[in-house]
């Protein structure tokens, strides 16, 4: 580590234990009774929502997110982590209303699932609209888009505290990789309870169905489930390669991103200081998680065992784009003109630049 690094982590540390005090306030800190009678503060919880545990991208940013929070609070407060969207009823979808109430005080969540509830956040997810990494890169880091959504966060009554890429969502089915639209005719696949994911599929002739883990691998045991869709990260655990999907396809039809936010009560307690630091501490759980890596790192790994993985040439994307092009129009609709408008800017100014990662963005 350099010695520049070195006084910018000493700096951030000295920043965290300035800030703590007020975090702490904003979390309704408790009060009890020392050895000598006075009345001092008593370390109480700030409830993290997530969907996922730490072995996934996102489960792994609120994480590291939680943790920094804690450590730079000194014993001001613990930020306890509720994987399993546990604070929302186990409904990933729900987080947004357990900020809204109260039931969670910060979250991680997955764009496409809040655009349940707010369909404005559906806009990274637009069928084809962002297939490739750089223009998820470009969406995520774009200021405008990020303020046109933090103001409809805000009337919601949640802050937006920073993007950050978390991947395409890829296909694995059982007898044949989806090289067209016509290749998904008639196939039986479990999805994500979204919408937007729902329309799609049935646009395209397929037989979507909403069902847990467990109904999926006893599915596709029982020969009843042809495939399903999700991050390569999520296949993977499922053992695609053993309980039936031979096939993957990288395919760019739903890009996501991670959502970190605070409930508003909590964020307009606390100074721009210490915003500021929670913007920070948000950037560095998402490059920690290293979303975008680690699904790239899944579908190599399937492939070594056995999966045959099929990329979607930019072609191909625009084939299926054309195939789904009434879902897209509709969810345009009710993601609203000035959101998809300046999503379209950043995808288009992508187009010259390099297929990197980008920070998170306020």
């Amino acid at each position: 580590m350099s010695r520049a690094s070195s006084r910018y982590d000493l700096f951030r540390l000295a920043r965290w234990a300035l800030v703590a005090l007020g975090i702490a306030a904003a979390s309704h800190t408790a009060l009890a009774q020392a050895a000598d009678g006075t009345t001092v503060a008593e370390p109480t919880d700030l409830k993290v929502s997530v969907a996922v545990g730490h072995a996934f991208p996102l489960g792994k940013a609120a994480e590291r997110w939680a943790e920094r929070l804690t450590e730079a609070a000194n014993g001001a407060f613990v930020a306890k982590l509720y994987p399993g969207a546990t604070l929302a009823g186990r409904d990933p979808a729900g987080e947004l209303q357990a900020l809204v109430d109260g039931r969670a005080d910060i979250a991680v969540g997955s764009a496409l699932q809040w655009s349940t509830r707010l369909p404005a956040l559906g806009v990274f997810a637009l069928p084809w609209f962002a297939p490739e990494h750089r223009a998820l890169v470009a969406l995520a880091a774009d200021p405008a888009l990020a303020a046109a959504l933090a103001k409809r966060l805000d009337a919601a009554g949640v802050a937006l505290v920073a993007l950050a890429p978390l991947g395409h969502r890829a296909i694995a089915t059982t007898d044949r990789p989806i090289r067209a639209p016509a290749d998904l005719a008639g196939l039986r696949v479990r999805i994500t309870p979204s919408p937007l994911v729902q329309e799609t599929f049935a646009a395209l002739g397929a037989a979507p169905q909403a069902m847990s883990f467990a109904r999926a691998q006893a599915a596709f045991a029982a020969g009843t489930l042809d495939g399903q869709e999700g991050p390569a990260t999520s296949i993977a655990a499922g053992r695609a390669s053993v309980v039936g999907p031979k096939h993957l396809t990288d395919w760019g039809a739903f890009a996501d991103v991670m959502v970190f936010a605070v409930r508003k009560a909590v964020w307009e307690s606390w100074s721009s200081e210490q915003q500021r630091a929670a913007i920070d501490a948000a950037g560095v759980a998402a490059r920690d998680a290293d979303a975008m890596g680690r699904e790239a790192r899944a579908i190599e790994d399937l492939a070594r065992k056995g999966v045959a993985v099929l990329r979607v040439t930019p072609a191909g994307h625009d084939a299926f784009g054309a195939a789904a092009s009434e879902v897209a129009a509709r969810w345009r609709e009710a993601i609203g003109a000035e959101v998809v408008e300046l999503a379209e800017r950043a995808v288009a100014g992508s187009a010259a630049q390099p297929n990197s990662e980008a920070a998170p963005s306020r």
